[in-house]
């Protein structure tokens, strides 16, 4: 019975899972869009206890231990700066947030697999520059033939995307949840409109 009791107690609340911290590099631009940099509530207490981080805004929730309470940060911003990479990794995530997470045939946003546009079969290589998001029908009906042969047009030329071009796009695709508190700092480098 102790063991059933004591497992209760040391379980996280379910509402404090929802609390995550959105990180700021040291300029106060996220560390990435897309993912959002986000950490949980924990990881960014500790941040600020080992004085890694400013609080620059919080939640209405708290926390409490034995000898004190502490509100939960929303918004933490890095003390020292954190050079962005400069190389993009060729995975497929990056390269479906390169194409908008849509096929580069037919446009369509389901489904979404990979294709050579020069196929393996007819010696291309896999490469930011060969490689495009398909939907699994356009795949298909392409298969191991040529664009002219399969009458079939990118909608876009595959490139190697620069880091800056995949924070861009992934700017389009915000996650389910923005907190309040994060809106000033997710956009305000972007340009007005007059």
């Amino acid at each position: 019975m102790d063991g059933d009791f004591r497992t209760e107690f040391v379980r996280e609340p379910g509402a404090l899972k929802h609390h995550p911290a959105l990180v700021l590099n040291a300029d106060y631009r996220p560390l990435s869009y897309y993912p959002l940099s986000l950490w949980p509530w924990q990881e960014a207490i500790k941040a600020v206890w080992l004085d890694r981080v400013d609080i620059v805004a919080e939640y209405d929730t708290t926390v409490r231990s034995q000898k004190m309470e502490v509100r939960i940060p929303s918004v933490v911003v890095l003390k020292d700066f954190v050079k962005p990479q400069k190389r993009v990794a060729f995975t497929r995530f990056n390269l479906f947030l390169r194409d908008e997470f849509c096929c580069q045939y037919c446009g369509g946003r389901g489904d979404l697999t990979f294709d050579h546009v020069i196929p393996r079969a007819r010696g291309g290589i896999t490469s930011w520059e060969n490689v495009v998001a398909a939907c699994s029908r356009c795949n298909l009906r392409k298969g191991s033939k040529s664009l002219r042969q399969a009458n079939m047009h990118l909608r876009k030329p595959p490139k190697q995307p620069s880091a800056e071009e995949l924070q861009s796009v992934g700017r389009k695709f915000p996650p389910n949840h923005l907190h309040v508190s994060w809106m000033d700092y997710l956009y305000w480098d972007a340009e007005l409109q007059a």
